[in-house]
């Protein structure tokens, strides 16, 4: 009975924030619409694992200020906007020496980060007498195998741990777990202010971006996108409507290889317009320099939306299904855009004026 009544409470924990705070998350509407014995087997296949592999003995829920090393493990999401986000509390333990193991195709835009000493994409480099601390980023098979075969004998704490499935604001969990694992010795007021992804850029990356002698003023817009409802389509009709206000306006065009089409065309369709195509040119931290130049980002959802937060430039972002409190914070200088199915429901007018009005609202700031 004892046996049930733990793992019973184990489980609580794959919908339950693993701290004291309230923050956005979708976990209701997620246990109405999954089955609760299909949860319970993903559950109950991690938690066996876990003993399979010895390590349930290992798990603490606390990091001391004897972790002065520390390796964080972070696998289970491999988006850049999500490794951004899953990797931004890390700022809470900058006075620790902090390698991390990633994905290979994140591993790059690490590759200078202020916080991280080292970073692995090859588990047989990685020596485990160099930590005194595991962070697993989740209680997946995938990382507690990779645990188990790079420090099978150190302690860890998870991040995310055994909670799966719910929605939640990923920037928010993350410092608000860190500082749980820390003893809360910051309160939520100090969380809220300065919780946001980080980010970065070297040297070589921003003197390579100045000598491409950009305009002293200019907005940047992000196109293209992974998933169709997060892709903007109306780009020209925006730009359009912008250019009638003020036809000398500098505009930038940043993204990834899948924006090219969408560049091309309209750098076709403005010809006579200021309008710079950067979209498949550049590194994701490359990109993130122009976007830190530029006034203001317009842009869905995504990658690039994190990187202008983890430089602070101002945003105009839309979003559909994932409403701003699940991806945006408090620290974040938005004029964010909404609807329940997809971000081509938001009229194009209506980007406009979110520009115009984020535009004056800078002007006017004292930092401006």
């Amino acid at each position: 009975m004892n046996i049930k009544i733990f793992k019973m409470h184990r489980f609580k924990k794959t919908f339950t924030l693993p701290f004291n705070v309230e923050i956005s998350h979708y976990t209701k509407n997620f246990l109405l619409h999954n089955n609760f014995f299909k949860r319970y087997l993903k559950f109950l296949k991690r938690y066996l694992f876990i003993v399979f592999k010895r390590q349930n003995t290992l798990e603490i829920d606390y990091i001391s200020p004897n972790h002065k090393k520390v390796l964080w493990i972070n696998i289970s999401a491999p988006s850049i906007g999500d490794s951004l986000m899953d990797l931004s509390s890390r700022v809470l333990i900058d006075d620790r020496k902090i390698d991390l193991y990633t994905h290979f195709s994140n591993a790059k835009i690490y590759e200078y980060d202020l916080f991280i000493s080292k970073v692995f994409t090859n588990k047989a480099l990685i020596n485990q007498y160099d930590y005194d601390l595991i962070i697993l980023d989740s209680y997946s098979t995938r990382s507690i195998r990779i645990k188990n075969d790079v420090a099978p004998k150190l302690p860890f704490v998870g991040m995310f741990g055994f909670f799966n499935g719910p929605e939640v604001n990923r920037v928010l969990f993350s410092f608000n777990r860190m500082n749980h694992l820390l003893g809360y010795t910051r309160n939520e007021n100090e969380i809220s202010k300065i919780a946001k992804a980080s980010l970065s850029i070297g040297l070589d990356d921003k003197k390579l971006i100045a000598r491409k002698k950009m305009p002293n003023h200019y907005i940047s817009i992000a196109v293209g996108g992974e998933w169709p409802y997060r892709t903007f389509n109306q780009w020209d009709l925006v730009i359009e409507r912008l250019l009638i206000k003020n036809n000398m306006l500098n505009i930038v065009l940043v993204g990834s290889e899948n924006g090219n089409d969408i560049a091309q065309s309209l750098v076709e369709k403005f010809l006579d317009a200021n309008i710079i195509n950067c979209v498949g040119k550049f590194s994701f931290n490359q990109t993130t320099e122009i976007i830190n130049r530029s006034q203001i980002l317009l842009c869905c959802d995504g990658g690039l939306m994190h990187a202008a937060n983890s430089v602070s430039t101002p945003i105009v972002p839309l979003f559909a299904r994932l409403s701003e409190k699940m991806q945006l914070t408090d620290s974040i200088c938005s004029f964010s855009l909404f609807d329940e199915l997809d971000v081509n429901n938001i009229p194009f007018e209506d980007i406009c004026d979110m520009y115009l009005e984020a535009y004056n609202c800078i002007e006017m700031s004292p930092i401006s």
